[in-house]
C-alpha cells in the first residue's frame, strides 16, 4: 500500500560516512514499533511477576528477534529451494521484507525454553507471557505485510479487497483488486491477542495461553490461506495443501495432544487438593 514511510538526503559532509539518501520502510517500522511495544509489555509484566530486571528482558527480546530473523528467513528456502539454491546470498539481503512467521516461531520457542532454564524461570508460566508479547509483534508484523504488500490475496473484486499500486508493493498484479489477505491476518491475531488478555485471568493451568495461541492461530492461518495469492510459498498437495497449512495441522496436533496431557494433570491435582481437605 505504502511500502516507503519516508526518505530523506543526508548532509554532504556526512555521504562519506552515509549512503546519500535514507529510506524508511512502513514493513521494518511496524515491526520495530510492535517489538518495542512487546518489550514494554514483557518487561512490566516479567517485572511483577517473575522479578526480572529491564536488562534480563532486553536479552531475551533481543535474542529471540535473532531467533526470529534466523528462523523466518530460514524456512523461506522451503518456498522456493532452487531460487535459493542458485542465489543462497539473496536469503542475507532484504530484510525489508521476506520471512516466513511459522519458521520465526519454530527457531523462537526452543529459544525461548533455553533461555529460561539457564535463566532459572518457570517455563510455562513464562510462556503464557510470551504468547501475548508475541500476538502484539506478529500484529503489527502483518500490517507492515499490508504497507509492503506481501502476504497478498488473490484477486477480488468486491467486498473487502484493496487494490496495490505502488511500484515498489510486492503485491501481484498491481492496480488489480485483491483479497487484503494481510489485514486478515492482523485482525484475526488481534482478535486472539484480546481473548487471551481477556482469558488471562481464568487459564486453569500454566501455559494455557501459550497452547491456545498456536492452535487459535493454526486454525486462523488455515483458513486465510485459501484466499492467499502469493502461491511461491508452495503445496505440500499441489491446489489442496499449502505448506503454512500443512505446519498448521502439525503445530494443531502438538499443540492440542500437549494441552489435553497438561489439561488431565490439572484435573488429577484438583483431585488430590480435594480429597485432602476432606
Amino acid at each position: 500500500m505504502h511500502p516507503i514511510l519516508f526518505q530523506f538526503e543526508v548532509p554532504e559532509f556526512l555521504q562519506g560516512i552515509f549512503p546519500s539518501q535514507v529510506t524508511i520502510y512502513s514493513y521494518g517500522a511496524l515491526i520495530a514499533l510492535g517489538a518495542f511495544l512487546g518489550y514494554m509489555y514483557t518487561s512490566i509484566k516479567a517485572g511483577k511477576k517473575f522479578g526480572l530486571s529491564h536488562e534480563t528482558v532486553q536479552l531475551f527480546v533481543i535474542l529471540v528477534i535473532i531467533a526470529a530473523v534466523v528462523g523466518g528467513k530460514f524456512f523461506m528456502i522451503f518456498e522456493d529451494p532452487k531460487d535459493f539454491a542458485g542465489d543462497p546470498g539473496s536469503l542475507l539481503t532484504d530484510f525489508g521484507s521476506g520471512f516466513v512467521f511459522y519458521g520465526s516461531l519454530i527457531f523462537a520457542i526452543p529459544t525461548i525454553i533455553i533461555f529460561l532454564k539457564v535463566k532459572k524461570i518457570p517455563v510455562w508460566p513464562f510462556l503464557d507471557v510470551v504468547a501475548i508479547l508475541t500476538t502484539i509483534v506478529h500484529a503489527f508484523g502483518r500490517m507492515g505485510c499490508f504497507m509492503a504488500g506481501c502476504c497478498y490475496g488473490v484477486p477480488h473484486d468486491t467486498f473487502p479487497s484493496v487494490t496495490f499500486s505502488h511500484p515498489k508493493s510486492q503485491a501481484e498484479p498491481l492496480d488489480t483488486p485483491l483479497h487484503p489477505t494481510q489485514l486478515y491476518s492482523a485482525f484475526s491475531v488481534a482478535l486472539i491477542g484480546m481473548f487471551l488478555v481477556w482469558y488471562e485471568k481464568r487459564k486453569r493451568f500454566d501455559g494455557e495461553l501459550m497452547l491456545l495461541y498456536i492452535m487459535l492461530y493454526a486454525i486462523a492461518r488455515s483458513v486465510i490461506e485459501i484466499f492467499r495469492g502469493d502461491i511461491q510459498r508452495g503445496y505440500v498437495i499441489e491446489g489442496l495443501l499449502s505448506n503454512s497449512q500443512f505446519i498448521s495441522l502439525l503445530m494443531f496436533t502438538a499443540a492440542a495432544w500437549m494441552y489435553n496431557r497438561m489439561w488431565k494433570k490439572q484435573q488429577l491435582r484438583n483431585k488430590i487438593r480435594a480429597s485432602g481437605r476432606k
